[in-house]
């Protein structure tokens, strides 16, 4: 029996990240697919003051949106200004110092360090080294799978 286009295009979503070590992105209406993901593999995007490297992004079969991504900061680097929105994020320092700002108090953590930030507060984050920091950023709740 022959397989149709869109049958081809309903299995990608799920096939790629594991074929090809790739993000986790779900199509739309459909749930995020079970996978690993190599570190040195992740597309990396250069922003202003950061590097991205997007990890997943979608909805799970539980349906939360959920968005993963992990963060290289320069000395003194910053994603953006203090913001806020409707999700929650969770900050996992990886290595350096890190400023974290919520809600105008700002604690400083350093590797395996833990943040958390809930919906509709203000959050910042800053490295304070003179040297690289790496974080990852779980972003759970509404609008966390449209954010770009």
């Amino acid at each position: 029996m022959p397989i149709t286009r869109r049958e081809i295009c309903r299995l990608l979503p799920a096939l790629l990240p594991i074929a090809v070590e790739l993000p986790a992105f779900a199509a739309p209406g459909e749930p995020l697919p079970s996978a690993t993901f190599e570190f040195g593999k992740l597309p990396v995007e250069e922003r202003a003051h950061a590097e991205i490297r997007s990890i997943m992004k979608g909805k799970p079969v539980t349906g939360e949106s959920v968005e993963v991504h992990e963060s290289t900061l320069p000395p003194n680097g910053f994603p953006h200004a203090p913001h806020d929105h409707a999700h929650s994020e969770i900050w996992l320092i990886r290595e350096g110092t890190l400023q974290l700002t919520i809600n105008a108090t700002p604690p400083v953590l350093g590797p395996r360090g833990l943040g958390f930030v809930r919906s509709n507060e203000k959050d910042g984050i800053r490295n304070v080294e003179t040297t690289t920091a790496n974080y990852y950023v779980v972003a759970i709740g509404p609008g966390a799978d449209t954010q770009a």
